[in-house]
């Protein structure tokens, strides 16, 4: 006989579970205290929405489903950015939510939410364990969801009184994934289609990758000098110095890239849905009946065609459609040679930042910087923001496995995505990019990475102002100021507050020095970056954009 505490926490360990985000409350004791016997590291955090983000950028960066744990009401309604950011982003991830207990369910008892109602357009299962027998046939079940067709999160929401019953229970076992396969006439099909070309793009998107399955497609494409874009903060996917890679596509495309998705004669689309933000506000590929012949890959079914009608629509995960590709001949010299090596030459002048513009800081050469002075294995993270064009367009990702930042555009995730990362990965520089308002919707996370001792080192990009939102203000409605400024405390005292290190710069030529004493502090650090808030966007200043 065990507790539902002991049982949910036996098929964690079951499942593989070696990590956990929290923040503790009353309505699942139970379960921290069969925590306590455990080696799953739990980490504390300061916020509900911060602790579900860490969960979702673990999921992002392993492809196993992040773990997080939260109380009732107010704590899972916190939690519910996290889940939209995993819902959107297709990011395995599992929510446990303390419960009310059973016989006050109904009653709009203390912080009593029902979460099917509440859950349901954020999570692709919601489920309630009410006996805890069935404790390891939920959590596995949870598992399988959260990581089979298109990932997702799941919650599951357990009453307190049903984690302090005890109960028989079977044995927990792992999940086992769901694998599809293509078949290998879609192969010969796509293989046919290749050769008849004369204007292919390959775009890599969604999840379900893996480093190897990163490394096939690319030595797929170089063998057919196949051109490869890679989908809106999914960059990760492509070694952005490799001759076919062409850039990112989605918001802030390269013109040069979008005009040439659109004259495509063939679009390989993999693992992504090409949804808002990818395809350009649906400009790239033409809805419901693309002028380019369309192969879709995507892991979930009906998802294909929901929105494009493909010519060949194949229902299998990025990992094992790459597999399948071994079976594609080579081709001889294709046609499209000279196409890719321009397309990679405008790559490479597009993501060449400027060294000059507005005021006594430079991004351009502080992003030439880091270039320079950072490991091909550092992993950056941001949230959402203008000041995130600098990393997401002049960063050039060479690994897999180094970028979480969300696709839903959800403001606050770098913070807690950088301590999940170098949590993750000790061994390796983590490097969060924030605004000033970006920071201040879940830098309290900064206090985790001090509990943990985990170096991050987190640029702030101050301008004073939300300024995509001030952006669009000053385009719609010249001069008509509202609702945009902002008075911001000193980071770097902050952070010395805090107990990590702090540094300011106000002066391009202070930056590498300032980085320096950051990263050989040894310490969770902010460098703040004071941002004319001219500087607004690379190539026009907030006064352009106000003039029209």
């Amino acid at each position: 006989m065990k507790t539902g505490g002991q049982l949910v926490v036996e098929a964690l360990v079951a499942n593989g579970v070696k990590r956990l985000s929290c923040v503790p409350g009353e309505s699942y004791l139970a379960v921290l205290d069969a925590l306590y016997d455990t080696d799953i590291d739990v980490v504390v955090c300061r916020q509900e929405g911060g602790a579900a983000m860490m969960a979702d950028a673990w999921g992002r960066l392993t492809g196993e489903p992040g773990i997080c744990m939260v109380t009732r009401g107010p704590g899972a309604t916190n939690a519910s950015a996290g889940l939209h950011i995993a819902r959107q982003d297709s990011i395995p991830m599992i929510l446990f939510i303390g419960q009310v207990q059973r016989d006050a369910r109904e009653r709009e008892a203390f912080q009593e939410i029902e979460y099917r109602r509440a859950f349901t357009e954020v999570a692709k299962w919601v489920g309630e364990i009410d006996d805890p027998a069935r404790i390891p046939e939920f959590v596995t079940r949870a598992f399988a969801v959260a990581t089979s067709g298109r990932p997702g999160p799941v919650v599951l929401t357990l009453p307190e009184d049903m984690l302090t019953e005890t109960a028989r229970a079977p044995a927990a076992r792992a999940y086992q994934p769901v694998e599809s396969h293509p078949g290998p006439s879609q192969i010969a099909r796509l293989e046919a289609l290749l050769r008849e070309a004369k204007r292919p793009i390959a775009i890599l998107g969604g999840t379900r990758w893996t480093a190897d399955s990163v490394a096939e497609f690319q030595h797929f494409a170089e063998r057919w000098h196949l051109p490869v874009g890679c989908s809106f903060r999914r960059q990760m996917l492509f070694d952005h110095l490799h001759p076919v890679y062409a850039g990112d596509v989605g918001i802030g495309i390269n013109p040069a890239l979008a005009e040439e998705i659109r004259q495509a004669d063939l679009v390989l689309l993999v693992g992504g849905r090409f949804s808002e933000m990818p395809s350009s506000g649906y400009t790239l590929i033409d809805v419901p009946y693309p002028k380019q012949t369309l192969v879709h890959v995507h892991p979930d079914p009906s998802e294909l065609g929901r929105v494009y009608r493909p010519d060949l629509a194949i229902a299998a995960s990025p990992r094992d459609f790459v597999a399948a590709l071994g079976m594609v001949r080579p081709a001889a010299d294709p046609s499209w040679s000279p196409r890719t090596a321009a397309m990679h030459a405008a790559y490479l002048r597009w993501s060449t930042p400027p060294v000059t513009g507005p005021g006594n800081v430079q991004m351009g050469p502080i992003m030439n910087w880091i270039e320079a002075n950072t490991a091909p294995d550092t992993i950056f993270t941001n949230g959402a923001g203008n000041y995130a064009t600098w990393l997401h367009r002049f960063h050039r990702f060479r690994r897999y496995a180094t970028q979480a930042a969300p696709t839903s555009g959800s403001m606050g995730y770098g913070v807690p995505a950088a301590v999940a990362a170098r949590h993750l990965h000790p061994d390796r520089e983590v490097i969060c990019f924030a605004g000033d308002g970006c920071f201040l919707m879940h830098g309290q996370e900064f206090a985790t990475a001090i509990q943990y001792a985990l170096p991050i080192i987190v640029l702030v990009i101050n301008n004073g102002i939300y300024g995509t939102i001030r952006m669009h203000q000053e385009r719609e409605y010249p001069g008509r100021v509202s609702a945009t400024d902002l008075t911001n405390p000193d980071f770097a005292a902050l952070a010395r507050a805090y107990g990590g290190h702090g540094e300011t710069v106000e002066r391009t030529e202070d930056f590498a020095e300032a980085f320096l004493r950051a990263r050989a502090s040894g310490k969770p650090a902010i460098v703040e970056i004071k941002l004319d808030p001219e500087a607004i966007t690379p190539t026009r200043t907030l006064s352009e954009i106000r003039k029209g």
